[in-house]
């Protein structure tokens, strides 16, 4: 075996002299590594949980679908609300593409958890006359109770949106809870869940057509339409509701696709979530300089050590290949650490929300890549510094 050969060191070799230097102070080790773990766990869990939350919203709307339409009125010329007729839900039923089309219309009326309540304390609740198929056109779910029919219409009955029920502190319906809607006390039928692609309803007490018009003397537009399409034929439909549903003003007509709010709100989150991920990775510029820090002072203090094996001839790659890998190793300690933490955080807050979780591969890979990036990155320098060191003037330093 020739002198080169002896003096040439394995990367077994290697990886165990570095991780043995990483355990002479433990304690700073795992500060260093903190920084880094903390940038990854932040890039990971943002990552991770946005991906979720987007899984979550295609779910919502693969069950709820995206063929819903809203017709409601529109502002006149001269700015002023406009109003739809009373033939508009019929008009709107015509239409060869549409399945169904219910509407609710508003109601002037205040709704109080009793009569002992002030007036003024209306709790933010809309009254609003609701037809039968309602529910059926806005996907909407009874928590509690039951919906109305063609008896309960006619009678002083309400069906509570989930707000609502909360601000009028209605619980259980069991025994029969009353509230009053402009005086009159109206026995609590049902509670919905929260409707996702009408969440008006949810701070609205809804009742039927008929008891709504012993409530008010003047006549009760359809305030809103919902709509519901063929699924292939939503913009096709579209284009044609607002001059079906009033022909003789087709421009003060409003229509929407509540579908497309979510879908902004998903672009929102995508904004906020490249914000948090360039949060992350400044919390990895820190942690990878940081890690500079460290491996700079390790130098500084292993000069006797540096000193001895250039002088037994060790070349000055392998000395700069030590402080390197050391400095590899510690960051990816840090990015493993940071992407179970990620992985974690990701699993928790999701199963808190009720959502289905989500961990793409990417934010994992990407974690890691970017711990060993960082960690060779900011270990040359170290490693420059360690392997140019002369074996005369490290020893005269002890």
């Amino acid at each position: 075996m020739t002198l080169t050969e002896v003096r040439r060191m394995s990367t077994v070799d290697l990886l165990r002299l570095s991780a043995r230097g990483l355990t002479v102070r433990p304690g700073r080790t795992a500060l260093s590594a903190l920084g880094i773990a903390i940038g990854i766990t932040a890039l990971v869990g943002v990552l991770g949980l946005s991906e979720s939350s987007r899984a979550d919203l295609r779910a919502q709307l693969d069950a709820l679908g995206t063929n819903l339409l809203t017709v409601a009125p529109g502002q006149g010329l001269l700015g002023d609300e406009g109003t739809l007729p009373d033939a508009s839900v019929a008009m709107i039923e015509r239409i060869p593409t549409v399945t169904t089309a219910s509407a609710v219309r508003a109601v002037d009326a205040t709704v109080r958890r009793s009569d002992g309540v002030p007036e003024s304390r209306t709790s933010g609740v809309l009254v609003a006359a609701a037809d039968l198929d309602l529910l059926d056109s806005v996907a909407a779910t009874v928590r509690e109770g039951r919906w109305l029919d063609h008896a309960t219409e006619r009678y002083p009955a309400v069906v509570l949106g989930a707000t609502t029920a909360r601000r009028l502190g209605v619980g259980p319906l069991a025994g029969g809870i009353d509230v009053s809607v402009a005086g009159r006390p109206f026995t609590v039928v049902g509670i919905l869940d929260p409707v996702v692609l009408a969440p008006e309803l949810d701070e609205a007490a809804l009742i039927g057509t008929v008891v709504a018009h012993t409530l008010v003397d003047d006549d009760l537009p359809p305030s809103t339409v919902y709509v519901r399409v063929q699924p292939d034929q939503v913009e096709a439909t579209r284009t044609v509701l607002g001059r079906t549903a009033h022909p003789a003003a087709p421009d003060e007509v409003r229509v929407s696709r509540p579908s497309d709010a979510l879908a902004a709100g998903a672009a929102a989150d995508r904004s906020f979530t490249l914000l948090a991920v360039g949060l992350g990775a400044v919390a990895l510029l820190v942690g990878g300089v940081g890690i500079a820090n460290v491996m700079v002072v390790s130098v500084l203090e292993r000069r006797r050590e540096i000193g001895v094996r250039r002088a037994l001839g060790a070349p000055r790659s392998s000395i700069g290949g030590q402080f390197l890998v050391e400095s590899v190793l510690l960051s990816l300690l840090g990015g493993f650490a940071g992407v179970v933490l990620g992985v974690a955080v990701t699993w928790v807050f999701a199963d808190s929300q009720g959502w289905a979780v989500t961990m793409p591969w990417e934010p994992v890979a990407a974690g890691l890549v970017c711990s060993l990036a960082v960690g060779s990155v900011v270990g040359l320098y170290p490693a420059l510094r360690a392997a140019r060191v002369p074996p005369t003037e490290a020893l005269r330093s002890v």
